[in-house]
């Protein structure tokens, strides 16, 4: 997932329905196990405290979905059949569920099952569904979503591009798919999954995994609206579920690629993700085959809360790295990463996030450097590690317990888990071992580690016995301090920085304009995207009008189309006070929901007294029913609303 922080910085289960699939097809779901071969759900990083299931009794294997998407009423209907792996003594199966209406429990022969659902936690993990086995191996589950369900959006046709048809779209991590799947929402507990999808004529359903129907199935009985059935066979961590549905149309980049998007947005996207086959072959020639069949893009309308989604087979993107120029396409490079770090080897536990995101960040890079060039890729490592010491700071400095790794979350959200420390820090510490052992070594040993740990939740623990063990040799694991990196706070001695030779320009310009204020010692029209962001993100906060109208008149900074640099000419405008900024930055808070943006910009206003706050709560007031719930939670701590 590309989320970076917000920081500023340097229905109902009918009978007689035809199943969407015949069940599992893989044989990746052996229950996983540390290296002394005791169950990694016994272990204590391995353990989720963000979910009430117990998979050492019970766990959920594979999971069958028959659903219909109510736009009318804005909720999931259906059933969910379980397949499950018990104990020898297994009793009964707890999942997770949080809103859900379960109406009736049954096994594999239709007899009624007891079940009981626990005290709602009253914050994101909501209650456990315990259910009474019996003997069963199967359990189904009619249920409807709540209205208003976190993981879901569903947009009127206004909301969207076009603006003829409704849009519904799922964002599941960290724990919110429980708000419409009862399972084990533990990103360990590892699970392959079908789906039979009904939906309004009219509308295309898309999912992260093989569409079997890709244009939908007339429906007997039900006219007006079409089946869609899709199918994956390898088991995924469940927060990696995704669904969306509405007026998409779709082209070929590739053999094995594609863009989902609204007619109106398809040929900017597909012009602007013409590289994504190169980009999957050099992930391919450094760390091995792409296991998922088919990458495919899909752009969601500006609500989506994140850059990116890597949900396998299709990816979820953001609009707002539409800039015209390929100058964010790092983030799609990123998202494909994932297939490799996070959706094949993933953390056990959101305790380990890092291992799904550092290792992406390094990956990523890699990537850019293969098709982009090493001054390309080290210039988005430069501004990476800014964006760590700017998030260290945030923390509250080198000995926060939250600049670790591994982090200890037990009673947190895990979304607090998700700063710059696991993106950053983590790749940092990659390209240290990296340095330390050599490229080409390197390389051979995370090829194997992804080969090692395919399908499989990995730990911090797990990852240092696989390194220990495969990769270093004499004292080299010592020499690194491999536990203190991973472990303890801060940012060792030996860290590796890699620094852009292109940025020293850029901060001699820095200098001279915060110096003088002459625009001609910037060389804008030359400079990428990267230095335009180092440059104004490196100016002093500080500026009288006359630097910022400078600065505005001559680059247009308030029309800017690249949303990076809209993004932190903004954040500078705002710490100036600078009116001219208030248009633009309202439209651009109006006009997208993405949380990097939209969270620090309305932290920024609101930390501006009078001058920013009653323009802040007038803006959000419109904005909010725009933005998904994974926005606005983080929105209305800062800005407050009647509605929270």
């Amino acid at each position: 997932m590309m989320f970076k922080p917000f920081r500023f910085f340097v229905p109902l289960a009918a009978i007689g329905m035809i199943a969407a699939c015949s069940g599992p097809a893989s044989d990746n779901r052996s229950a996983p196990t540390t290296a002394d071969g005791t169950s990694i759900y016994a272990s204590e990083e391995g353990r989720d405290t963000h979910s009430y299931a117990n998979p050492v009794e019970a766990r959920v294997t594979h999971v069958s979905l028959d659903l219909n998407a109510d736009f009318n009423e804005q909720r999931m209907v259906g059933s969910a059949t379980l397949d499950l792996e018990l104990a020898d003594d297994a009793e009964e199966v707890i999942l997770d569920s949080k809103g859900l209406e379960i109406r009736e429990v049954v096994n594999a022969t239709g007899e009624t099952l007891s079940w009981e659902m626990g005290d709602d936690s009253g914050d994101v993990h909501g209650a456990p569904l315990t259910i009474q086995l019996d003997g069963a191996e199967q359990v189904t589950i009619t249920y409807a979503s709540a209205p208003g369900a976190a993981a879901l959006q569903w947009l009127a046709p206004e909301q969207t591009a076009g603006g003829e048809e409704p849009f519904l779209f799922s964002q599941g991590q960290a724990i919110l798919n429980r708000t419409w799947i009862p399972t084990q929402d533990s990103p360990g507990i590892r699970q392959s999954w079908d789906a039979r999808i009904t939906a309004p004529e009219g509308l295309r359903v898309v999912m992260s995994a093989e569409m079997l129907t890709p244009e939908g199935e007339l429906i007997d009985g039900e006219p007006g609206r079409r089946a869609f059935r899709f199918r994956m066979a390898d088991p995924v961590a469940p927060y990696l579920i995704a669904i969306a549905a509405g007026d998409l149309a779709f082209q070929e980049l590739g053999e094995r690629s594609g863009v989902y998007a609204e007619p109106s947005m398809l040929a900017a996207a597909v012009s602007e993700f013409e590289d994504m086959e190169e980009m999957i072959g050099a992930a391919e020639e450094l760390y091995g085959d792409y296991r998922w069949g088919r990458y495919d893009l899909l752009v969601l309308p500006p609500s989506f809360p994140f850059g990116g989604m890597e949900n396998p087979r299709l990816t979820f993107v953001t609009p707002t790295i539409l800039a015209g120029d390929k100058s964010l396409v790092s983030l799609i490079a990123h998202e494909l990463a994932h297939s490799w770090s996070g959706n094949l080897v993933t953390n056990a536990s959101w305790d380990d996030f890092w291992l799904n995101e550092g290792f992406t960040v390094y990956f990523e890079n890699r990537i850019m450097e293969a098709v982009y060039g090493r001054e390309r890729a080290a210039m988005l490592a430069d501004l990476g590690w800014s964006d760590m010491m700017g998030d260290v700071e945030d923390l509250g400095g080198l000995t926060s317990a939250d600049t670790q790794l591994h982090l200890d979350l037990a009673g947190r959200d895990p979304d607090e888990g998700m700063t710059d420390i696991a993106y950053e820090k983590g790749a940092v510490f990659l390209r240290t071992v990296e340095e330390t052992v050599g490229r080409a070594r390197f390389d051979e040993w995370l090829r194997d580690y992804f080969d090692r740990n395919a399908f499989q939740p990995q730990t911090s623990a797990g990852l240092i016995a696989d390194m220990r063990t495969n990769l270093f040799e004499g004292d080299e694991a010592d020499e690194i301090g491999l536990e203190h990196w991973i472990y303890e706070p801060g940012l060792p001695e030996n860290a590796v920085h890699v620094q852009s030779n292109r940025f020293r320009a850029v901060d001699q310009a820095i200098a001279s304009f915060a110096s003088d204020g002459e625009v001609t010692v910037i060389n804008w029209p030359e400079w990428t995207t990267q230095e335009r962001l180092r440059f104004i993100n490196g100016l002093p906060r500080e500026l009288d009008d006359d630097r910022l109208e400078m600065l505005e008149s001559t680059f247009s900074l308030n029309q800017a189309q690249n949303s990076e640099i809209r993004f932190a000419w903004l954040m500078l405008a705002i710490a100036n006070r600078y009116d001219d900024a208030r248009d633009s930055t309202e439209r651009f808070l109006l006009g997208m929901g993405r949380r990097k943006f939209v969270a620090p910009l309305f932290e920024a206003l609101m930390g501006e007294g009078n001058w920013g706050e009653r323009q802040a709560r007038r803006i959000y007031e419109d904005a909010r029913p725009r933005y998904h719930s994974i926005t606005t939670n983080t929105v209305d701590e800062l800005v407050g609303t009647s509605d929270g």
